[in-house]
């Protein structure tokens, strides 16, 4: 069966496409994986048939929409987040387009993520809530559970615009095992010049690689895998080892590096994928060429894992006593 190798062959050498490509089946994986802007652009010039040029022209079209909308959502956060004078810095897809970076070009950006000092939170979410943006979950449990366990507030959303912002202290889960050095990625922070910073380029590349393998269930990976091979490809990783093993992401990182170099040869050259790196190439790739989700059970053994590693055991069961009896 068909999957998502496809995808990763045609980001990583867009000249080996030919024109007896399996058009559809490329195109259909790459909107299910979130990664059909970026597409359009490794692919803008090349000789396409007609309906494809035209239908990539389109996606790379809704892409420059999306970056516009995206930054002026976090202008108009920075906006209501001036007169507080704290740290406010950009995350993931809203901080490449905002940076310029290769990572950006056509890439999909749903929520704005931003990360603030801890000890700012009262006064962020009070001016967040004054500014338009209310909360998404009522419900008191999810409301107490991210306030005490979470790396972030509970999602708000903008009552006018219909924009979600996700307002995170850290970048993995109170519960999780790993605690990175918030304060940190804070202080290397690189100013825009605006209000606003960015994550370094080494935080930007650990930041994904724990988003990657410390936090979810690998869904949307790829897309993940391809920012950390751009922010490389523009960066390089001196000195990536090292702040890896200062956030306590030194096996993750290491990871994210074997199967970027694996899908997409990113340099350097780094050792061959072990056993379990396979296990995770079959998550990563798990989407068939009508865009479907497949392997079945895979996914829902890095689903048990990513809850796994994100609360110990006797909490994760009281977690999901509850949220049962809650329907």
């Amino acid at each position: 069966m068909a999957d998502a190798l496809t995808l990763a062959r045609a980001l990583a050498d867009p000249q080996s496409l030919t024109l007896d490509t399996d058009w559809i089946g490329l195109i259909t994986t790459a909107r299910a994986e979130q990664l059909l802007g970026t597409l359009a652009y490794r692919l803008d010039g090349l000789p396409l048939p007609e309906d494809v040029a035209l239908l990539l022209a389109d996606a790379r079209t809704a892409a420059e929409n999306g970056r516009r909308a995206a930054l002026w959502e976090a202008e108009m956060a920075r906006r209501a987040l001036a007169p507080l004078g704290c740290a406010v810095v950009l995350l993931k897809g809203t901080a490449f387009v905002a940076g310029g970076l290769s990572a950006g070009r056509g890439r999909s950006i749903g929520d704005l993520d931003i990360l603030v000092p801890r000890d700012a939170l009262d006064a962020v979410e009070a001016a967040l809530l004054a500014a338009g943006w209310e909360w998404v979950k009522p419900d008191p449990y999810d409301d107490a559970y991210y306030r005490r366990w979470m790396h972030e507030l509970p999602p708000l959303i903008h009552r006018e615009r219909d924009r979600m912002i996700d307002v995170h202290h850290t970048i993995l889960p109170l519960t999780a095992r790993i605690r990175p050095d918030a304060p940190a990625l804070l202080v290397d922070a690189q100013p825009l010049g605006n209000g606003l910073s960015l994550l370094s380029p080494d935080d930007m590349a650990v930041h994904a690689a724990a988003h990657l393998f410390a936090d979810g269930d690998l869904a949307g990976g790829l897309r993940n895998l391809w920012d950390i091979h751009c922010l490389i490809g523009e960066h390089g990783d001196d000195g990536l080892a090292a702040r890896a093993r200062h956030h306590g992401l030194a096996r993750e990182m290491a990871r994210a590096l074997r199967l970027s170099r694996r899908l997409f040869g990113t340099p350097p050259p780094v050792e061959a994928p072990g056993w379990s790196d396979r296990l995770y190439l079959r998550r990563l790739l798990a989407r068939d060429d009508w865009g479907r989700p497949i392997r079945p059970l895979t996914r829902l053994v890095f689903y048990i894992r990513s809850h796994w590693l994100r609360m110990p055991p006797a909490m994760l069961a009281r977690h999901l006593w509850t949220k049962w009896r809650r329907g």
